[in-house]
């Protein structure tokens, strides 16, 4: 019965996966697709295998943003989130528009965040909002460089055209499998990362490989997402990759690698670890829009053409898809909030656990008598947030609200670095150093937490 009742709540999820692979995961293929240059059962394949292999062995890159952004902390409001989410790009999809399932997430995040009276993290919001725009010019950029140097070397070495074509199809086939496992190292974390903070597996393991709970999650979502590719993809396919502007061969390829380019730099952790060791600002790890790269892509090779490739964009077509990006959030956030209300007050189920029980004075009391020596660790965090160490120490609920979306940074990152999770307490004599120890975050927050639950009518 517990199973049941789990795949139900995960269900949402496997839709909103179905969704993306009808919708972003067309993108890895949709230009090859659209020039005729590969047959749709043969991009389909190669698409679904990749992005399961991407969303698992590094989906968590990414996951981590929408967790800062937002910690959904019941399973049955990951399961609501989830499904306004799915519902506004499966409309977008039905009505053959890219809609961005990223975009869609973020939507439904903040109807969760109003409906629940939590904190919505500015800064990270203010991060996600900036590779709306970045991703589309950083396509554009890519594609007019790669353009261009493959213009000037087939200038250069004149090849053959039957082994210019040969070279473009195998071309093709390389750059929408590096996409494919982009996608599903990006995107998996708008699939799954409702139900991170809420998961309802706990890690496995099968000999002598070890199976975490965000694997399990992320190898369901992958799957879901292969379907979508199967099922419902061909239109939007080719909208992406023919609607806007007719492309050859030589642009259907730069356009991929582009898009694959831009969502790799995002979800790379290696990449980020890379720029870290010497010193250089790193790039954050954020689910960003696949279809808003390949947009970007094909307007940045349509623009170097000059007057004449300006003059082919379609711009009907661009202003339909633009306006989708407009309004994704927003019909995502209000279906959220509704959907919210509903699965509440209709169906009793509970949508979000409140972290302040009531701060009685006896409860705030306490606190401010307690040592809270994780507070020295976590304070730069604190500060971020314009909360200081002395107020968080006489408002717990302030507390757990601010370091929350930081305890899902952290358990992901214990996912990356192959540690178990940590666990909510620490027995005596355990070392602090000791692989799935609490870390600073969840240390402090349950300090206070157990503080406030022990204070007399706390």
């Amino acid at each position: 019965m517990a199973l049941i009742v789990t795949l139900i709540f995960l269900s949402s999820g496997l839709f909103l996966g179905w969704s993306m692979g009808a919708n972003d995961a067309s993108n890895a293929f949709g230009t090859a697709v659209a020039t005729r240059m590969i047959r749709f059962s043969t991009a389909a394949f190669l698409c679904s295998v990749f992005v399961i292999i991407g969303a698992v062995t590094s989906g968590t890159g990414a996951a981590e943003g929408l967790g800062q952004l937002g910690a959904i902390n019941a399973l049955p409001g990951a399961f609501t989130a989830a499904l306004a989410a799915a519902l506004t790009v499966a409309w977008m999809s039905k009505v053959g528009l890219p809609a961005s399932t990223s975009q869609a997430v973020v939507g439904s995040i903040l109807g969760w965040n109003l409906f629940s009276g939590s904190p919505t993290d500015l800064g990270t919001l203010r991060r996600i909002v900036a590779t709306w725009v970045i991703s589309p010019v950083l396509g554009a950029i890519f594609a007019m460089l790669l353009y261009t140097l493959l213009v000037q070397w087939i200038r250069l070495t004149k090849p053959h055209l039957l082994s210019l074509d040969r070279n473009t199809r195998s071309g093709l086939i390389l750059a929408g499998i590096f996409g494919s496992y982009a996608i599903g190292a990006n995107g998996i974390g708008n699939v799954m990362g409702f139900f991170v903070e809420a998961s309802p597996f706990r890690d496995l393991t099968l000999g002598r490989f070890n199976v975490t709970s965000v694997e399990q999650l992320f190898l369901l979502g992958g799957i879901a997402v292969a379907v979508g590719v199967y099922t419902y993809s061909r239109r939007v396919m080719m909208t992406v990759g023919d609607s806007l502007l007719a492309l050859s061969p030589l642009a259907a390829f730069v356009v991929v690698v582009s898009h694959s380019l831009v969502l790799f730099i995002f979800s790379s952790t290696a990449l980020e670890s890379l720029l870290a060791s010497w010193g250089l600002p790193t790039i954050p790890l954020l689910p960003v829009s696949g279809s808003q790269a390949v947009i970007g892509s094909v307007l940045g090779i349509g623009l170097l053409q000059g007057l004449r490739g300006v003059r082919q964009i379609r711009w009907g077509v661009l202003v339909g898809i633009a306006s989708g990006w407009v309004t994704t959030p927003l019909i995502a956030a209000v279906i959220g909030f509704v959907l919210l209300f509903v699965v509440q007050n209709v169906f009793g189920q509970e949508v979000f656990r409140p972290l302040d029980q009531g701060l009685r004075p006896a409860a705030i009391e306490r606190v401010n008598g307690a040592r809270l020596p994780q507070l020295a660790v976590v304070a730069p965090r604190l500060a971020a947030h314009g909360v200081t160490a002395s107020a968080a120490s006489s408002d717990p609920h302030r507390l757990h609200t601010t370091l929350r979306p930081f305890a899902i940074s952290d358990r992901v990152h214990q996912h990356r670095r192959g540690l178990p999770a940590a666990e909510d307490h620490q027995e005596p004599g355990d070392s602090d150093d000791r692989a799935g120890a609490p870390s600073p975050v969840s240390a402090a927050m349950n300090t206070a937490g157990a503080n406030l639950s022990a204070a007399p009518g706390g």
